[in-house]
């Protein structure tokens, strides 16, 4: 998984689950807060440490892009590092499948390489911007064996332009449905009116992170607050009406948001899915100057599927507007991620003389 929050470590997990099912050995590559966050997930994989891409945002809306171009040498270093790292482990641990959630670097000609991305089109200010963006994008995906989108293949669909973009790469693509660790808890109590899940890169997380804790008294109910620092073991001082905790893991985390009136989050794909899949009432607040961030919380507003505002608007007022909004909350369709890691898998089996055969 990338180290770009969270999400993408987190919608590993119903894969991994799913390759566990079918006797795979499983290698995890990850970086240490990756590694203690599946760790809490499973217990009978290896880990090989992976250094990310330490991605860092800026304090400012108006100059995230311009911090991102920035660390492009960092990353174009990381990836040509990660790809020649990734040969060596392929024959040093007879690696037969590799699996790559937005890590560029790790294709090989020496077996299967699958790329998990839901941006196929990356949004970028300008026209001429995103057809340079799309050219590098394309770029990389075209080098893996198949790319697969965490998303529905026809009109219905929860990324929309993002994942439907008009022209596709060459690579093959196919359209897996969305990926969620997490199982919907019936129950009929309410603990908290608001669950509050930070993530995302520094410094974007911390800012919103101190924006909640100044308006939190003013917050009528009460609030759960995970902060999303799996690592930290530092107690967050909070006013009477909110508990705070560091992280919660996957169990946790489904029984607190089955004990929520509403769910406060970043308008990250990931944390997306789950929500619509455990039909939640989602309040989104896109990180300033992600685009992709911002076109979903936009396009899923449209739709009354979540409600949105900007990290610079009135919380208050806000969560009061959130609390009169009509949902209309979408039915998903049940694809099932294991019967399509089942016929991946035994596909591969039946043809041995392609690479990445696992026969």
């Amino acid at each position: 998984p990338l180290d770009w929050g969270l999400g993408h470590t987190t919608r590993c997990v119903p894969l991994i689950r799913a390759l566990l099912q079918q006797k795979i050995n499983v290698l995890i590559a990850c970086d240490e807060r990756s590694r203690t966050i599946l760790e809490t997930e499973f217990s009978n994989v290896s880990f090989l440490l992976l250094k990310g891409y330490r991605i860092h945002y800026s304090s400012s809306k108006r100059l995230l892009a311009v911090k991102i171009i920035q660390q492009l040498p960092k990353i174009l270093l990381s990836i040509r590092r990660e790809h020649a790292w990734l040969q060596q482990m392929i024959r040093s641990h007879k690696i037969d499948l590799v699996i790559s959630d937005n890590r560029f670097g790790l294709y090989s000609n020496q077996c299967t390489c699958v790329f998990i991305t839901h941006q196929l089109r990356i949004q970028a200010p300008f026209q001429w911007m995103e057809y340079c963006i799309r050219l590098i994008n394309y770029r990389f995906i075209n080098r893996f064996s198949v790319c697969w989108v965490p998303d529905y293949a026809g009109s219905f669909s929860i990324a929309g332009k993002l994942s439907h973009p008009a022209q596709m790469p060459v690579t093959p693509v196919q359209y897996i449905g969305p990926l969620t660790r997490l199982a919907k808890q019936e129950t009929g109590e309410k603990k908290y009116d608001w669950l509050i899940l930070l993530s995302g890169p520094e410094p974007q997380r911390s800012m919103l992170e101190q924006k909640f804790l100044d308006t939190l008294v003013k917050i009528p109910g009460t609030v759960l607050l995970v902060r999303g620092l799996p690592e930290c073991k530092v107690e967050l001082p909070v006013p009477e009406n909110c508990v705070c905790v560091n992280y919660l893991g996957g169990e946790e985390l489904e029984l607190a948001l089955a004990h929520a009136g509403f769910i406060i989050s970043r308008s990250g794909y990931t944390t997306v899915m789950e929500l619509l899949y455990l039909q939640k009432k989602a309040v989104l607040i896109p990180t300033p100057g992600q685009t992709e961030q911002e076109y979903l919380a936009k396009h899923l507003l449209q739709q009354q599927w979540c409600y949105a505002f900007e990290q610079d608007s009135d919380f208050v007022e806000e969560l009061n507007k959130a609390k009169q909004f009509d949902y209309r909350l979408p039915k998903l369709p049940q694809d099932s991620i294991d019967s399509f890691i089942a016929d991946f898998i035994h596909h591969q089996a039946d043809h041995p003389n392609q690479p990445g055969s696992l026969g």
